[in-house]
């Protein structure tokens, strides 16, 4: 894989302080604040595409890097049978929040795009749920730290549209990384993962921060049987400005080197729903200039 547009990591465990660890979950917690669209390119990787064919190494557990701040313990990642992966071609995609998606390929033909973001709701579906009763995080107010970043969660209709693989949704909002609010310190294992590295980069041009972590006992992840973390430890990048984890790599185990890159090209462009539906609807973009056309009167 090309990381030529990625400024090289520095190489050995280093030691996280505790507020940096806590900054870190933090920003882990703050996508559905951040933006609201986003255009972007988005590549899955698998191991034989990036490292050649040696005997695996054994998986090293998380006892073999304990942090300073906290107590750790080896988590076990439950998914199915593992099977051999198939590389999946960069996609292009459009997402305006919450729920108009369009992906195309890099020819630019038109592999999927979202067809009901304008359905009503009817008074059945209101009363037959609690869940239709949340409102989208926009429109819900979370505990602030002073950095922007967000301390706690509040309960909301979280979720963003996904194609093909359920670890979009962990891509773009990687709550599962920190969890909805900070643990008490009487519980350090309560993390959903521990962090052994911590540093401050450039990928692509945009600030990251990159973390080496490996899950905890309680890590859960948000779609089942799809983690974003293997079992062992696991490279992530997050971009500063959207709180997207951008890349991602495993390091120990079976799965080591599958991962994702993604490439963020615009944040908060405006879109208009032409993108999203089935039929084009003909709208004006206002911000296009418009001709008018004016005619002289025929006076022969």
């Amino acid at each position: 894989m090309d990381m030529s547009s990625t400024s090289p990591a520095p190489r050995g465990p280093t030691a996280v302080s505790r507020e940096d660890a806590a900054a870190f979950r933090r920003l882990c917690r703050s996508s559905p604040w951040r933006w609201t669209t986003l255009r972007f390119d988005v590549k899955w990787f698998t191991g034989s595409a990036r490292v050649p064919s040696t005997p695996e190494e054994p998986v090293r557990l998380q006892d073999e890097h304990t942090p300073l701040d906290a107590l750790s313990a080896p988590a076990t990642v439950h998914r199915d049978e593992p099977e051999t992966p198939e590389a999946i071609p960069r996609v292009s995609a459009w997402l305006r929040r919450p729920d108009a998606l369009r992906i195309e390929d890099p020819e630019g033909h038109l592999l999927f795009s979202t067809t009901s973001i304008n359905a009503s709701r009817d008074a059945f579906y209101v009363s037959g749920s609690r869940a239709s009763w949340l409102l989208p995080p926009r429109l819900v107010a979370p505990v602030y730290d002073d950095d922007g970043l967000i301390t706690r969660r509040p309960e909301a209709d979280y979720g963003d549209p996904v194609f093909g693989d359920a670890r979009w949704a962990a891509m773009l909002d990687p709550v599962e990384l920190g969890g909805d609010s900070p643990v008490p310190l009487e519980f350090p294992l309560s993390n959903r993962v521990e962090i052994h590295e911590l540093v401050h980069t450039v990928q692509a041009g945009r600030p990251v921060v990159e973390a080496v972590v490996s899950p905890n006992v309680t890590y859960v992840a948000q779609a089942e049987g799809f983690p974003l973390l293997e079992a062992g430890r696991t490279r992530l990048r997050l971009d500063l400005e959207t709180a997207v984890c951008v890349f991602s790599e495993a390091l120990d185990g079976p799965a080591r080197g599958n991962g994702h890159q993604l490439t963020i090209h615009a944040v908060d462009e405006y879109m208009l729903d032409d993108l999203f539906v089935e039929q084009s609807m003909h709208l004006t973009d206002v911000r296009d200039h418009i001709p008018w056309i004016i005619r002289g009167r025929n006076r022969g």
